[in-house]
């Protein structure tokens, strides 16, 4: 499901665990939520008092992993509700997200990495710059069903980071879509090339049920991963 404009993080948050409990008792189908926030701060539950805005600016403390970071205008976030197959393996299900996302940034152009010992999707170091991080994930996964995502910056005010310690990391920098293809990139540009490539990579992590195979066909024109709205 795509929510259009800007959503309150509360509001998305509570759909979020609507979305999950329903999941769980196999009443909903599983789900990506599309979203794009107003300015906020969620801290993940390994967050640090002094990462935190020194100047006291409201911080959302959440039930994910990760510390703190930013969401706001211009940063395409997505929500994967979803039953993964048994045994459950988190590190796969977040190695299957930066893959999406990886794809995603070489459509536009982007030679993106991983980090050892970090999550996300990075753009690597050179002569003049430090390792950059253009996309961020924070994974909750409780009954076997995932919550929170990634957050993808595509055109969004960088300056935002510049009052924390973004996801606890002070050796590294953050980095969008616009600013490293030099154009403008937007979420329309994206959006839908970010639910087709998250909807293709996670397909062979699912459940399997009676009525639904643990992979994927190709791509629905929603963003239910079962092909349902």
């Amino acid at each position: 499901m795509t929510l259009p404009g800007l959503t309150d993080y509360h509001e998305a948050w509570e759909l979020q665990r609507r979305v999950h409990a329903d999941v769980v008792a196999g009443d909903r189908p599983d789900t990506l939520i599309v979203v794009e926030h107003p300015d906020v701060y969620t801290a993940g539950r390994r967050t640090h008092r002094d990462e935190r805005p020194a100047d006291g600016t409201p911080v959302v403390d959440v039930d994910r992993g990760g510390k703190i970071t930013w969401h706001g205008p211009g940063q395409q976030v997505v929500y994967p509700i979803l039953r993964l197959a048994e045994p459950v393996d988190v590190v796969a299900y977040v190695r299957a997200l930066e893959e999406a996302v990886m794809q995603v940034c070489a459509g536009v152009g982007l030679e993106t990495i991983r980090v050892e010992g970090r999550t996300g999707v990075w753009l690597a170091a050179d002569a003049e710059r430090r390792e950059r991080k253009v996309c961020a994930i924070g994974v909750r996964t409780a009954k076997g069903v995932t919550m929170h995502g990634i957050a993808l910056n595509c055109c969004p005010d960088l300056s935002r980071f510049e009052r924390i310690v973004p996801c606890g990391i002070s050796d590294a920098d953050v980095t969008s879509l616009t600013i490293e293809t030099g154009r403008t990139v937007t979420l329309d540009d994206v959006s839908g090339t970010l639910v087709d490539a998250l909807v293709r990579r996670l397909g062979p992590l699912r459940a399997a049920s009676a009525d639904r195979p643990a992979g994927l066909a190709a791509p629905a024109p929603t963003t239910s991963l079962s092909s349902a709205s």
